[in-house]
Formats: C-alpha cells, structure tokens, sequence
C-alpha cells in the first residue's frame, strides 16, 4: 500500500505559483534597494560627504566604534526592518508568509553584499544590524497582515436601507400595539398563519375546515375529570 503524502503547510509557498514568488520576491527586493539608496543618498548630502555604492552594497560602514557606523546601521533597520514590513503588507498580505519573504530578502541581500567585496562580512554589528532589521520586519509584517487578514469584509449594501428597512418594522409594531390599544385585534397576520386569536370562530393551521370555541358546562368538567 503506498504511503500516503502529507498535505502542506497552510499558506506555506508550495500553494503559491512559482512564477507569482519569484515576481513578489524581486518587487521586494527592488523596493529595499530603492529605498536604500535614498535613505543613503539623503544621509550623505546633509553630513556633507561624497555618496559611494558601498553605502549599499558593502559592509565595512556598519560599525560600531563611530556615530556614522551607527547611524548606518539605524538606517538598514529603517530599511530592512520598517519599510521592508509595509511592502510585505502591501504585495503579499499573508501573515504565514511574513516569515519566508523577510528572511530571503536578507539572505540575498548577504548574497549581494559577499559577491560586491568578494568576502563574507567581518563585521559583527553588520550582522547584528541585519539580524535586528530582520525581526522587526517579521514582527512588524505579521502583525499588519493579521491585522488586514481579520478586518471585516464590506460587500455593500448602504446603510440607508437598513435603516429604513428598521423604521418601517419600528413603526409596523408601533402601529400593531395602538391597533390593540383602541380595541381592534391585530389579527390578521393570524389568520395569515392559520389560526386566529381573541375571536370565536377560525380555521386550522393547514388551512382545512373551520372550528368553533364552546364553552364547557360545569358538568361534563366534572365527569372528565
């Protein structure tokens, strides 16, 4: 007997196309980049120095023995970690996938960067810095998709309606309660049913033959009894 295969992970990369992860994947990884390159580009026009790709994609400027290593570093978590979470939000909107599109987007960042300088980097607060920027990613695109995944959903109808659709019930009930208030017995929606009330005479619930209310004498209670 053949075994049986296990089903996937829910919302695990298998349920997606190939082609729709690899596009997502270079979407994100281009945003980060781009938005590298600005934070970067801002930073060295008001310290007033000369702006060099290795700002980008090198990791000798991410240390911390100097304000401007720091300050480097900061702006990868800004980039990695905040902006990175929005654009998961925004392209892939699953809170199960947060997880893989975050950790690949460094990985091949690291990819970059070791082929950029021809080595791996020695820096350890480069790696601190990519390991923070990483979890706060994560942290921050989980919860903005299980925040846009539990959002209730619209599917239209004005409000109008149902307001009006309440007046006319608040004024049908109103209007039946005044009707029993000067004496007049609200019964026809009764007899629509099949049965009346408050009256002598009516007909069954299926709607067959008719039935007549008699009083009982005192002696055949008695005998019934």
């Amino acid at each position: 007997m053949p075994r049986r295969r296990r089903p996937p992970r829910s919302g695990a990369l298998t349920e997606l196309p190939p082609l729709k992860i690899l596009s997502q994947i270079a979407a994100l990884q281009g945003l980060y980049y781009i938005a590298a390159l600005i934070l970067f580009c801002f930073t060295a026009l008001v310290m007033g120095t000369h702006f060099s790709p290795d700002l980008v994609f090198g990791w000798s400027a991410v240390r911390g023995d100097t304000t401007e290593g720091w300050l480097m570093g900061f702006i990868w978590v800004i980039d990695g970690g905040m902006l990175t979470a929005l654009a998961i939000i925004i392209l892939i909107g699953r809170s199960k996938l947060v997880l893989d599109f975050a950790i690949s987007l460094h990985v091949i960042h690291l990819v970059v960067v070791s082929f950029y300088t021809g080595q791996l980097p020695h820096n350890t607060a480069w790696w601190l810095t990519m390991a923070a920027a990483s979890a706060v990613a994560v942290i921050l695109g989980t919860w903005g998709c299980r925040y846009r995944e539990l959002k209730p959903i619209s599917f239209g109808g004005g409000g109008g309606g149902g307001g009006g659709t309440s007046g006319n019930n608040t004024s049908g009930v109103n209007g039946a309660a005044g009707g029993s208030g000067d004496g007049e017995a609200p019964a026809d929606g009764d007899e629509e049913q099949g049965f009346s009330r408050g009256r002598g005479r009516g007909r069954g619930r299926d709607g067959a033959g008719e039935y007549e209310m008699v009083r009982m004498n005192e002696s055949n209670t008695e005998t019934v009894r």
